[in-house]
């Protein structure tokens, strides 16, 4: 082995040295992989969200004889969108929907995910459905997203 110019030579020959080609990203789509929105965007997801709210209200105030409207907002947050019963001075925390996929405490977490309320602005760990599910109305009730 000769070294010319800090070149390691091999009798006498230059080796020619080529980078690892990178190998081609395999990404194999399944239906699994698109988000399951039931044709509906998100906005209109929500709000057919506080439409069934009212409704499961309904259903328990017409068994009490109580007829009134709740005053639901929402309150957008960076990774989730807080939805509160009240007016000012009495206002609680229904539950938190989530706004993008990815992980909340160590969990994978999907968009349109309902969450528990942990506190005023804690969430709970396990999502309690979607909004986008065709059967969501059977994840709450009117006072919150259900007990696992």
């Amino acid at each position: 082995m000769d070294t010319e110019n800090g070149v390691t030579m091999i009798n006498g020959i230059k080796p020619i040295i080529s980078k690892p080609k990178p190998k081609p990203k395999v990404v194999i789509k399944t239906e699994f992989d698109k988000p399951l929105t039931n044709g509906l965007s998100f906005d209109e997801a929500m709000d057919n969200l506080l439409v069934k709210i009212q409704e499961d209200y309904d259903n328990w105030g017409s068994r009490t004889g109580i007829d009134k409207k709740l005053d639901l907002n929402l309150d957008k947050g960076r990774k989730f969108i807080k939805v509160v019963e009240g007016s000012l001075g009495q206002r609680r925390v229904w539950g938190f929907v989530s706004l993008v996929d990815g992980t909340h405490k160590g969990l994978p977490m999907k968009k349109g995910d309902i969450m528990k309320a942990a506190g005023w602005s804690g969430v709970a760990k396990h999502s309690r459905g979607n909004i986008f599910d065709t059967e969501f109305h059977k994840s709450f009730s009117w006072t919150g997203p259900n007990y696992l």
